[in-house]
């Protein structure tokens, strides 16, 4: 019954049980970091960091994390995979008060992990999800076709006490990865 709740397969009455598609489903109704969730499903994560430092924070950064024009980011780029698979490109940045993350492994450390250790719990999440082609760059880092369908998540996260703690954009393979909605009326 659980593989059925968690969409792994399907059933159809008086045929039996077959295997559903092979997309990482994400549910949008709660926030997990990709660490959390690769584990939960017994994946081994992994990451290959392409930079990581502090920089001159771009304008929708600064304002995204409530900071000051000018004002210097943490910026950590990284490609996420799961099984050694790459799933995603993700550009997180932080407020510079955090730059103790940098001193961490993180190809093999969760940023939400490492934030928690700083006394920052991500809490709740604001964002955007759209759809983009793969850019050759993009292509390459994830092994799929140039001009390849990736779904671009970006959003804020936000602490315990509602202060904006990382403005993160993952563009996540579309063949690979789904995200799943729920809506209900009322």
């Amino acid at each position: 019954m659980r593989l059925v709740n968690e969409g792994a397969i399907y059933r159809v009455p008086g045929s039996g049980s077959f295997i559903a598609d092979r997309h990482i489903h994400r549910p949008m109704n709660r926030l997990l970091s990709f660490t959390e969730d690769m584990t939960a499903r017994g994946r081994t994560v992994s990451s290959r960091v392409l930079n990581a430092g502090l920089r001159a924070g771009a304008a929708d950064e600064v304002r995204a994390l409530h900071l000051a024009p000018g004002d210097r980011v943490v910026a950590i780029t990284r490609v996420r995979l799961a099984d050694g698979v790459p799933l995603a490109l993700e550009r997180a940045v932080l407020p510079p008060s955090m730059a103790q993350v940098l001193q961490a492994d993180l190809a093999t450390a969760s940023m939400h992990e490492l934030v928690r250790e700083l006394g920052r719990e991500p809490t709740m999440a604001r964002g955007s999800l759209t759809a983009v082609t793969a850019s050759p760059l993009e292509a390459e880092l994830l092994d799929v076709k140039v001009g390849g369908g990736l779904l671009v998540e970006r959003r804020t996260i936000l602490d315990q006490l509602g202060a904006p703690m990382e403005y993160t954009e993952t563009s996540y393979v579309g063949e690979r990865y789904l995200f799943d909605v729920v809506l209900e009326r009322g």
